[in-house]
């Protein structure tokens, strides 16, 4: 049987692959799973983490220009909250999967929730990507690739333990000894109703 955190990561490596393609932020999205499937959900989740992980860079050119240095930080707010509406829309979806389980009374709660932790898998998978790129590149010294290469087996063990950990957490909601919760994060800035500097000037 497949392990949860198998799929995951198979569908983490496959879209960060695919944004490689054309490495563009305004690259058009296609999600290659069936739609409204967790693998779907999971992809764009992944995607999004793509495209800001560019943005972040990109933002922080030194002779970048002031205004599209800002149009940029109001577009990474935009894709922060839609990173979190769809973690925590992916929390739902697994409480909704396994809502018929039997819990036990002794059973726990977790420290983060199921898709908290995916969404630690999902950047993982980019920071390896990344990392090999640094660690292969010829024209850099050898001192930075080697360190590179030492942060990619670092990064590799991360996402081994992390799958362990995710499949442990799995198997113990399936079997009733963890609870199934959501921990909303609540953000305020994007919402006009809740941030004073956004009421206060409207």
């Amino acid at each position: 049987m497949e392990q949860f955190s198998e799929l995951c990561n198979t569908v983490f490596n496959r879209c960060v692959a695919d944004y490689h393609i054309y490495n563009n932020v305004d690259q058009s999205f296609s999600d290659p799973y069936p739609e409204e499937s967790f693998a779907w959900h999971l992809y764009k989740k992944c995607w999004i983490d793509c495209v800001q992980w560019h943005l972040e860079d990109i933002i922080r050119k030194p002779d970048i220009d002031p205004l599209e240095a800002l149009a940029i930080k109001r577009r990474i707010d935009r894709s922060n909250q839609e990173r979190t509406d769809l973690v925590e829309y992916l929390d739902t979806l697994l409480a909704e999967r396994y809502s018929t389980v039997e819990v036990r009374e002794d059973a726990t709660l977790n420290t983060e929730t199921p898709a908290w932790a995916l969404d630690r898998l999902s950047i993982l998978t980019l920071k390896i990507w990344h990392m090999k790129i640094e660690a292969d590149r010829e024209e850099a010294p050898l001192e930075h690739r080697e360190k590179a290469a030492g942060r990619v087996a670092l990064l590799q063990r991360q996402q081994c333990e992390l799958s362990l950990a995710i499949d442990t957490l799995i198997k113990e909601i399936e079997g009733g000894t963890k609870r199934v919760t959501s921990y909303r994060q609540m953000k305020m800035y994007n919402d006009p109703t809740l941030n004073p500097i956004l009421y206060k000037n409207r």
